[in-house]
């Protein structure tokens, strides 16, 4: 027995209504291309081959999607949802199953996934949900032993049919056998002119196919996005979700509709989130962290009771335990905080490492540079490490004193527990222990007459 499992992917629309350059697979829900939810769903059921059939600014999205091993079938034509699948049937397998997925219907989950495959025992099985409000929506119609018979199409539907909640989210497990024999059979001939992919339910229910259906468990996992209002209404569906998924590990939100979840959050106990924080890509958190109003945290990891204060961006940071970061801090990437850690008001830190218990509290820059253990740096003071054409690094020793307004101009090295006078430039290396300064001389002139205006 063949137990092989393609995905077919309707990705050919263009998406009129979004008012986009750029096809309606390639907006964005939760920072993510609708199509790439599709793909990144496919990829954790282990599918054995990814069919996209793809239209409209099929460059663009083939581009967009070259992470993933695809095979890309064009629909040059628009003729219906079973044309699409149609023009599969050449790099479809003749065994196996098939799941035919939508490239703008980014939420259905793999457990969804995997229990509508489990479901198909002879031959078919589909995806419906029972809804409040059906209409506009093809209606399932069972015979009195529940078996599906047809699907009805809302235009076609009878008032007795109209009444019918249980509706057709046009996701399905298929044999490719079956689809093998029934795509070829296809026909248009009906109001539209399209090839309907609902009629194979029609072929299936001749041939005496006992067709299983199964319900996901949130309405959202059927839901296509065709216009700006659709997709902002997903999101919100989603960050509602994924906030909550939080709240049952233990994540205290300060609003939970107000927080953003764009990749993945891993958390420990006890984490406090306040409003309009933004998470990006890979992000996990510690136990007893807090993060203040306003941060925006991405592909960065955070160690146990840190204290992020408002309005700090993290971009590929590592932040050990007990670090107290902002407000206004700015962890460029590689940026690297040691345990208890302080860095304050307006600090930029761009691929260096903050040694244990080291300050930056004020106004500093900090770039390509090792700062040792124990260090104050103080108010103003920065690394030089740009030379027009090359990045330097400045080291810093444990416990050194960089006074405030002080300029480290790279490549320097600053010895342990050497002192750095405020407002120095410092050009060369400080040995160990040693008092550094490098400004101009003091010079006060008595009396001194300013200019005035000439009459």
């Amino acid at each position: 027995m063949n137990n092989t499992l393609t995905t077919i992917i309707l990705a050919a629309g263009k998406g009129t209504r979004m008012q986009s350059a750029k096809p309606k697979v390639l907006q964005t829900l939760a920072d993510k291309p609708l199509l790439a939810h599709v793909l990144d769903t496919c990829q954790s059921i282990s599918v054995d081959k990814t069919i996209v059939v793809y239209g409209f600014g099929g460059d663009q999205v083939q581009q967009a999607m070259t992470d993933y091993s695809l095979t890309w079938v064009e629909q040059t034509e628009q003729l219906g949802t079973g044309h699409a699948v149609k023009v599969a049937l050449d790099e479809l397998p003749s065994t196996g199953k098939s799941l035919i997925l939508y490239g703008d219907v980014p939420l259905v989950s793999a457990e969804t996934l995997s229990r509508l495959k489990q479901a198909n025992v002879q031959g078919m099985s589909m995806l419906t949900l029972t809804v409040d409000n059906p209409f506009g929506l093809g209606r399932i119609k069972r015979d009195e032993q529940g078996n599906i018979t047809a699907i009805v199409e809302q235009k076609d539907a009878s008032e007795q049919e109209q009444a019918i909640r249980e509706i057709n989210s046009g996701i399905y497990c298929v044999d490719n056998a079956l689809l093998h024999q029934y795509l070829p059979n296809l026909s248009n001939d009906n109001a539209q002119q399209e090839y309907y992919l609902t009629d194979i339910v029609k072929m299936a229910v001749a041939d005496g196919i006992a067709i299983a259906a199964i319900e996901p468990d949130y309405e959202f996992e059927i839901e296509g996005v065709n216009n700006r209002q659709q997709l902002a209404q997903l999101e919100r569906k989603w960050q509602a979700k994924l906030v909550e998924d939080l709240q049952v590990q233990g994540v205290q939100f300060g609003d939970p509709n107000r927080v953003d979840i764009r990749g993945e959050v891993s958390v420990g106990q006890d984490v406090f989130v306040d409003i309009n924080v933004v998470f990006k890509g890979k992000v996990s958190l510690g136990n007893n962290v807090t993060i203040e109003a306003g941060c925006m945290i991405k592909d960065s990891q955070i160690g146990d009771n840190v204290h992020i204060k408002p309005y700090c961006v993290f971009d590929d940071a590592q932040v050990a335990q007990g670090a107290t970061i902002g407000p206004f801090a700015h962890l460029r990437p590689q940026t690297v905080l040691e345990k208890n850690t302080r860095l304050g008001n307006f600090v930029e830190i761009k691929k260096s490492r903050i040694g244990e218990g080291s300050k930056v509290n004020h106004l500093s820059y900090v770039g390509d540079a090792q700062i040792g253990a124990g260090v104050n740096f103080g108010a103003g003071a920065i690394t030089c490490n740009y030379d027009g054409v090359n990045k330097h690094q400045t080291i810093v020793g444990d416990n050194a004193f960089i006074g405030t307004n002080t300029s480290l101009v790279a490549p320097v090295t600053i010895g342990q527990t050497a002192t750095i006078g405020a407002g120095s430039v410092i050009t060369k290396n400080v040995e160990d222990n040693a008092l550094a300064i490098g400004r101009g001389r003091q010079v006060q002139k008595d009396n001194y007459q300013r200019p005035e205006k000439k009459k």
